[in-house]
């Protein structure tokens, strides 16, 4: 779909709340298990598929995951061409829910490269409160970082959260974000826990309608978010997509492509 172009918002709906919110794309699915076939077949293929396929349909084992029992809709994920360039088309409406591609256990990430574009912003959002914790894009990788590395109360916490849902939650999140208003480079917590920290790389004053092309060091990344915990980069269980607009109950439009994992 052509770019630069914002479309009408929605109505007001109520966010949902809680811990679950900062983890969506492990519930309903153990991220980063893998059977042994699975990984043997992963190794000998690019840590990361596509995201969008020559046909123009999301590449597998790309997935949205959402939270049990949502209440608000999913956001919409979908293959568009823009400028020529396949891209994932992002468009959030009062919504939730993450695109996922889980790795095979013990892949390492050095570098991540990608190019984003925005349409429409959400000028509610604000990172720092959980009734404005949206984004109109974000592209994010989950550690395997070892549960003794985290600090106590951290720690605790989440042996509780993972006892509540059954399911690995992972001990280390750090998402790329597209914001509204802090600056670009502003490193913070996620509003819901601190296992999760977000790296400001666009915001408010970055243009719509036009492409910008991303490459991270990962390992320079972890160490500035994480660094007291792990002096080492841990390996990487899933990577994350996603545009969100459910606490704020507005709307947003972005594009994201060319997404590449480095081991």
């Amino acid at each position: 779909m052509p770019g630069g172009v914002a479309e009408p918002g929605c109505p007001q709906q109520r966010g949902h709340a809680g811990w679950a919110r900062a983890w969506p794309w492990v519930i309903g699915g153990v991220a980063g298990l893998m059977t042994g076939a699975l990984a043997s077949a992963a190794a000998a293929a690019p840590l990361l598929a596509p995201l969008v396929t020559p046909a123009g349909e999301i590449g597998a084992p790309w997935r949205v995951v959402g939270l049990p029992a949502q209440k608000p809709p999913l956001t919409a994920y979908s293959a568009a061409r823009v400028d020529e360039r396949a891209a994932l088309r992002i468009e959030a409406r009062a919504s939730y829910g993450n695109l996922v591609h889980e790795l095979p256990a013990g892949s390492t990430v050095t570098h991540l490269q990608w190019a984003w574009r925005l349409a429409q912003a959400n000028p509610a959002a604000d990172l720092r409160s959980k009734a404005g914790d949206d984004n109109p894009a974000k592209v994010c990788l989950s550690f395997e970082l070892p549960l003794a590395q985290v600090p106590f109360i951290d720690r605790q916490l989440l042996r509780l959260a993972r006892a509540k849902t059954g399911v690995a939650l992972p001990a280390a999140t750090l998402c790329y974000v597209w914001d509204a208003r802090e600056p670009v480079g502003t490193l913070l917590p996620n509003a819901y826990t601190g296992r999760v920290r977000l790296i400001v790389l666009r915001n408010g004053s970055d243009a719509t309608g036009r492409w910008f092309e991303e490459r991270r060091d990962v390992a320079v990344d972890f160490k500035r978010a994480f660094g007291e915990d792990s002096a080492v980069l841990p390996s990487v269980s899933a990577v994350i997509v996603a545009g969100d607009a459910d606490n704020t109950g507005a709307a947003s439009l972005a594009w994201v492509a060319d997404l590449r994992a480095e081991p």
